[in-house]
Order: structure tokens, then C-alpha cells, then sequence
């Protein structure tokens, strides 16, 4: 079964063709980022000109590196959303002409969703487990699963126990890790996206050089919270930024950060990641523990959304996914995240592939498909 996904929650107007729900045999992805650049974050009515500039030829192209026709493909699966509303009407109004034009049906996917089944997809260069339990290539998902979702809206700390049975356990209070990162890229002038430079100035810097705070919240809490982290991190910018004009006024975010010395940044950053990855690790961990001593053995631990790429974090949580099994005697937990990172940032692929797992319940769904930014699973 061949289905064509469209995604176009945000910035990036993306179109694939994915085959029986993991095989990729397109992904075409039109950015945005040089031009939301410019304002240090997406504007919704640029995004949305920018999508329908871009989503017929988008569309056309991954028809054409697919080697597909219309005739080849059995269903439409679009992004409904959680996202900016202008952007997500481009992408459903573009699915639900394509189903009355061509009678095929449309599959509506969650986008956090999507990103839960990026996990799932497999091409030439990507492999899907990693090497908490043997590195055994592209082996079929084993449920349950205990999934942690980080993104620029988005954490949650999910159980999904069968295809489309999901069970929120936590989530973000205020920022998710992904905002917190394209703030702090802000405060010290380092542009936009965050999360990509901040983890490449990263590996130059000292993680101890500050002594930044790990929200944990109320005790067995697997919510989170970075704000906390951030204004930290705003708090040393002005300590320094001061220090350098000796006590004088400070401006806006450009005019603090233009003073800051490179190994300071580096080192704030460096800090700050830490200090993300480690709540984040962690809350995950307590996650897992919870629920072996309430009984639910889980058999795969995941990483997904944009932020699944950041290099420390999976680092971090082998890391420390290695030691539980070696102190628990736990033998046959494996750790899966995409290894291909455009899998990790918003693309259409996630979007097909998790439709074709979805697609029982869509096929009883009409065809016209309505945008929303209900941030619910459920």
C-alpha cells in the first residue's frame, strides 16, 4: 500500500511517498529557514504564503522520485494538526482536493504522532534500533513502548502499548526543550534554529562551567519544565553582559550578546544543554522504573520530534539506558530513535507512515479533513 503524505504544520512544506508504512520511497522537503532567519522565528501568515507557493511543486516532485502516479497511490495522509492554523489549512485543503480529484481517500494524522512513527521508517541509509540491545538493524517494533517526544512545542513522556494506544504520562508545563533552545540561541545571539547551533557550540565548552538548575517538580512528577532553565541561562548573559560594560544599561537581546566572548558562549551552551539532557534523561528512566515495579515490562525505549537529534542526548541516554540494564539485570530492552536525523525535524514521511498504521480507523473518517491546534493525543 503506497500512501502520500502531506505535512505543512509549520515552516517546512513537505511531501513523501511511503510504502506499507515504512518503506520510504520519497521525501521532499521545501524549507523555510533562511527566511523565518531573519526574524529569529517563523511568522504564520509567511509560512502560509510559503506553503502555497511551494506545496503543488513539492507534491509533483515526490510523485516523481517515487516513480508513482496517481493510479499508484491507494490514500492521502495529511497533518490535522497540533500547529500554526494558517499553515495547517495550505496542507488540508491541498489533501482534500487531491481526494475529491483523484476519489482517493484521506487519513488525518496527529502530527506528535508522526513523529512517534518516525521511529518506524526504514531507507537505504537508515536504520532504525540502536545499540541498547545488540543493534540489530531495522527489527519490527515490540510493544509496549515507552516514547519520549521533544520538539520545539512539544514533550511528552508517552506509552503506547498497540498501534494508536497511547497513554500520556507527562508532559511540559510551560516550555518544551525545543523552545528553550531557540530562546537561549536568542538571548545569546546565536540565530535561528536554536537547537542545531547551540549543540554545535556545544562540543567546545565546558558542561560544568555553571551551575544551572535541573527542574524535577513535586516528587514522581514526569512532567517537565524549562522556563526555570531559561531564565537562568538570561540571569548569566546579564551578569557577564554588565561585567563587560561595567555596570552600565543594558538593551535588547542583540545588544547584551554582542560583548559575550566565544568561550563563554560555548560554555553557557554547553551548560544549558547539559542541563536539558539531563532532566530529560532522567524523567524518561524514572518512566521506565515506574512502570516495571507497577508491572508493564517495557520492551523498547524511543527518542522523537526535532530535538531526537541532538547528539548528546542520544548519547546521554544510552548512556544511562547501558548502566539500567547492567545494574537491573534488564536484558531485552532496545533503544530506538531515527538515525536518519531528517526524520527527526517535520517532514511528510512520518506522516504516510504512521497513517498506513492508522488507516482502519481513517477509512471510516470522511474525506474533507478539518486543521486544528488541539495539542490533545486523543
Amino acid at each position: 500500500m503506497k500512501i502520500l503524505g502531506i505535512e505543512t504544520s509549520c515552516d517546512e512544506t513537505a511531501c513523501a511517498v511511503v510504502e506499507n508504512g515504512v518503506k520510504v520511497l520519497s521525501n521532499v522537503i521545501a524549507s523555510q529557514i533562511d527566511i523565518h532567519a531573519a526574524t529569529g522565528g517563523v511568522v504564520p501568515e509567511v509560512a502560509a504564503r510559503e506553503h502555497i507557493l511551494k506545496i503543488v511543486p513539492v507534491i509533483d516532485e515526490a510523485l516523481s522520485k517515487a516513480g508513482c502516479d496517481w493510479d499508484d497511490i491507494d490514500a492521502i495522509a495529511v497533518t490535522k494538526g497540533p500547529g500554526l492554523i494558517s499553515s495547517l489549512i495550505i496542507g488540508t485543503e491541498a489533501a482534500s482536493a487531491i481526494s475529491y480529484l483523484k476519489n482517493k481517500p484521506v487519513i488525518p494524522v496527529h502530527h506528535i504522532v508522526g513523529h512517534i512513527y518516525a521511529n518506524f521508517l526504514r531507507s537505504e541509509e537508515f536504520s532504525a534500533a540502536s545499540p541498547a540491545r545488540g543493534g540489530d538493524g531495522v527489527a519490527e517494533p515490540e510493544f509496549p513502548a515507552l516514547i519520549l517526544t521533544v520538539s520545539g512545542g512539544h514533550n511528552e513522556i508517552i506509552l503506547m502499548r498497540e498501534h494508536d494506544d497511547f497513554t500520556i504520562l507527562g508532559e511540559t508545563r510551560d516550555d518544551a526543550a525545543g523552545e528553550a533552545f531557540d530562546k537561549v540561541a536568542r538571548i545569546l545571539g546565536l540565530g535561528y534554529p536554536g537547537g542545531p547551533v547551540i549543540a554545535k557550540i556545544a562540543t567546545d565548552g565546558d558542561r560544568e562551567a555553571f551551575k544551572l538548575p535541573r527542574s524535577y517538580l513535586e516528587e514522581g512528577s514526569l512532567d517537565f519544565s524549562f522556563s526555570g532553565l531559561k531564565t537562568a541561562v538570561l540571569n548569566e548573559v546579564k551578569k557577564e553582559a554588565s561585567r563587560i560594560n561595567e555596570g552600565g544599561e543594558l538593551g535588547n537581546y542583540s545588544q547584551i550578546s554582542a560583548g559575550l566572548s566565544e568561550k563563554f558562549k560555548a560554555e553557557l551552551a554547553a551548560s544549558f544543554q547539559e542541563a536539558v539532557v539531563d532532566v530529560l534523561t532522567d524523567k524518561l528512566i524514572q518512566a521506565f522504573l515506574t512502570l516495571l515495579e507497577e508491572g508493564t515490562k517495557v520492551r523498547e525505549i524511543h527518542l522523537a520530534g526535532g530535538v531526537s537529534a541532538n547528539s548528546r542526548l542520544r548519547e546521554m541516554l544510552t548512556s544511562k539506558i547501558n548502566k539500567l540494564i547492567k545494574g537491573k539485570h534488564i536484558l531485552d530492552v532496545r533503544l530506538r530513535f531515527p538515525q536518519s536525523l531528517k526524520y527527526c525535524t517535520d517532514n511528510a514521511a512520518m506522516i504516510a507512515g504512521a497513517a498506513y498504521f492508522l488507516r482502519e480507523k481513517a477509512q471510516k473518517a470522511p474525506h474533507n479533513v478539518t486543521p486544528t491546534t488541539n495539542f490533545d493525543l486523543f
